[in-house]
Parts: C-alpha cells; sequence; structure tokens
C-alpha cells in the first residue's frame, strides 16, 4: 500500500506543480489548469487517505508526526479552497482577476509543500 501512496503523493505534487507554473508563465488562469488542480487534489487526498491508513498500523507516533498530520490538514483545505476560487474566477470571466490568480496558487502551493517535504523526511529515517 505505501508504494500507492507514494505514487499518489508525487501525482500531485507533479499536477499541482504544472498547473501552478503554466498558470503563472502563461499570465492568466485557464481552464485546463483547473483541471490539474483537480487532479492534484484528488491525487493528494487519496495519498493521504492511503498514508492515514498504513500509520494507523503502525507504532510510535511524535510530535513531528503531529506537525505534519497538522500542516497536511491545513493544505488540503487551502487546496480545496483554491479550486473553489479558481472555479468562481473563471466563471467570473474578470481578466484582471484571472490574470492576478496565480499569486494565490504560488501561496498555496508554498503551503503544500511543507507536509509533502516533512512527509518524506519523516519517513526516510
Amino acid at each position: 500500500m505505501l508504494i500507492y501512496a507514494i505514487v499518489f503523493i508525487s501525482l500531485a505534487l507533479l499536477f499541482y506543480t504544472i498547473a501552478v507554473f503554466s498558470e503563472r508563465i502563461q499570465g492568466a488562469l485557464k481552464p485546463w489548469h483547473l483541471g490539474l488542480f483537480d487532479l492534484g487534489f484528488v491525487c493528494d487526498v487519496t495519498g493521504t487517505l492511503l498514508m492515514q491508513n498504513i500509520s494507523r498500523n503502525s507504532v510510535g507516533v511524535t510530535s513531528s508526526s503531529y506537525l505534519h498530520e497538522l500542516t497536511g490538514i491545513i493544505a488540503i483545505a487551502l487546496m480545496f479552497i483554491h479550486i473553489i476560487w479558481a472555479s468562481v474566477v473563471l466563471f467570473k470571466n474578470n481578466e484582471v482577476t484571472k490574470s492576478r490568480f496565480h499569486k494565490f496558487s504560488i501561496i498555496v502551493w508554498i503551503i503544500w509543500l511543507i507536509p509533502f517535504i516533512s512527509g518524506a523526511v519523516a519517513h526516510m529515517k
């Protein structure tokens, strides 16, 4: 099950990174960016649920795992808000808002990296 969790979390990183940086390079939010945000979110939730299932069966909960879990919940919540906000921006079709959306995307992406990196580092030990 661990390999599937790693694959899904890695796919989340791939989809989200491509969406965030292509949106920034292209200078405006486009529908296909939202599609990649959605794919990234689904992969992240799937990988997180798999990891959670694995951690239930392991011993040795530490304070760093609590921090990882807390930042992971925050990151998933922000990804969900990000998707909702991107949908609203695309629906309203305001060019100024679409061109500024990338600033929010970068912030969410950076926050998402915190549990991604802390999880990877913690499981390498």
